[in-house]
């Protein structure tokens, strides 16, 4: 298989989806969300000398900030950024919702559950060729949505299931020998390691045009900016991506939200158990909550976040604002009119209650529900508010960006494409 652009050329200049125009790469994108990764991560890493390449893209390319959407959690920011759009848009509100129409709560990881085509979708149908490395599996087929893998310009598969990919299901086989890793396990900084070293291997033996990554905050969860783990972990993916501008490569950084600690002095858990909280209140069975960040990986975060929907009867809303808004710990409470219009999410598929709380607290369901026994160190989340700044980094300098505008970390191939020269 092998990846060109040079006949796409001849006849495209442009790629056009979901209202935005991309130009075609005149040098392969690599887009890499740095799940987790709070400014002050990478901020620490160059600080400490941890992070060389970094810190000369400090200097000589874009170092900037960026907003993510809220709710801050990997589905929905993962599909805005390949999408160029807000929920509102593609649909994705959360790692997992409660779809009305079934009447299940069920995770978003179907592609069913997207409403718009992404950018890799758009360049793969031009001619483009196309990759994605993801670390785990669960955005896998959100993300690789319209690729068509039967063609010659096309592959995708995740780390935790690099073993099992395969030419029909992947476009790519035999992945662990071309990277010369073993899979590592899905709890593990090597998890991330293993999509950058992908990434490397794909560039010198294949050269897509558009490459999409995406890691796993693991460490993020257990480890604040400026520990060691944390500067090692970013001294581990600087060696990467020198080595993709060292391929010619135009490298662009973001994250999908960034980290808070939500523990108390003593390193326990903050939580407002919402689900326990409303039982009380209106009795068992007439509320529900649901915690949009759960998803099959929460030994990390126990399915603890700062952002949480509630659906009841219309004639308690106001009242069950009202008592939420004063339970110490919860920052806002908003309709799910206000929450949409002020997020840009998906009326239906949002509870008729938004709640988010405030920096170091995390909301949850009930008591019960939670398993914090894989919580080794103090809880560390996010979701809500205070973790939607993220970096936004390309190691090229760029032109065009209006300085008023909200620069938003969906706009990565925007820049990556239309703003560097």
């Amino acid at each position: 298989m092998h990846f060109s652009n040079d006949d796409a050329l001849a006849y495209m200049k442009h790629v056009k989806v979901n209202d935005r125009r991309y130009r075609w790469p005149t040098r392969p994108v690599i887009a890499v969300c740095i799940d987790g990764s709070h400014p002050g991560y990478v901020e620490q890493a160059v600080a400490a000398g941890a992070a060389p390449f970094l810190a000369r893209v400090l200097e000589e390319g874009a170092f900037l900030e960026a907003e993510g959407v809220v709710p801050t959690f990997t589905n929905p920011n993962n599909l805005s950024i390949v999408t160029g759009t807000p929920p509102a848009v593609h649909g994705i509100c959360g790692n997992y919702f409660f779809d009305r129409e079934s009447g299940e709560e069920v995770m978003m990881n179907d592609p069913r559950y997207l409403r718009a085509p992404t950018i890799l979708k758009a360049f793969h149908d031009a001619g483009a060729g196309v990759a994605v490395v993801t670390a785990k599996d669960k955005l896998r087929l959100l993300l690789c949505d319209g690729l068509d893998f039967r063609s010659d310009g096309a592959l995708g598969f995740s780390a935790e299931k690099a073993d099992e990919a395969t030419l029909a299901g992947n476009g790519i086989e035999n992945v662990p020998d071309l990277v010369g890793m073993e899979v590592p396990p899905v709890y593990s900084a090597e998890l991330s390691e293993f999509v950058l070293a992908a990434a490397v291997r794909l560039m010198e033996t294949r050269r897509p045009d558009v490459t999409y990554l995406s890691t796993t905050d693991y460490i993020q969860h257990k480890h604040a900016p400026g520990t060691p783990v944390a500067n090692a972990f970013y001294a581990m993916m600087d060696g990467y991506f020198d080595r993709l501008d060292r391929l010619g490569c135009t490298v662009a950084l973001t994250a999908d939200h960034g980290m808070n600690a939500k523990h108390g002095a003593g390193g326990e858990p903050n939580v407002i158990y919402l689900q326990d909280l409303l039982d009380g209140w209106y009795g068992i069975g007439e509320v529900r909550v649901i915690l949009p960040i759960t998803d099959p990986y929460v030994v990390h975060h126990g399915a603890l976040g700062s952002y949480a929907t509630i659906y009841l009867d219309s004639e308690r809303l106001a009242g069950a604002m009202t008592r939420l808004a004063a339970v110490d710990g919860v920052g806002e409470v908003l309709t799910r009119e206000d929450a949409c219009a002020r997020f840009e999410l998906p009326p239906d598929r949002v509870g008729d209650i938004v709640v988010l709380s405030e920096q170091d607290v995390t909301l949850g369901s009930g008591v019960a529900k939670h398993d914090l026994s894989g919580l080794s160190e103090p809880l560390r989340s996010h979701g809500g508010l205070f973790e939607q700044k993220v970096p936004f980094i390309l190691n090229r300098p760029v032109t065009g960006l209006d300085p008023a505008k909200r620069l938003r970390n969906f706009s990565l191939f925007d820049v990556a494409l239309n703003h560097v020269e």
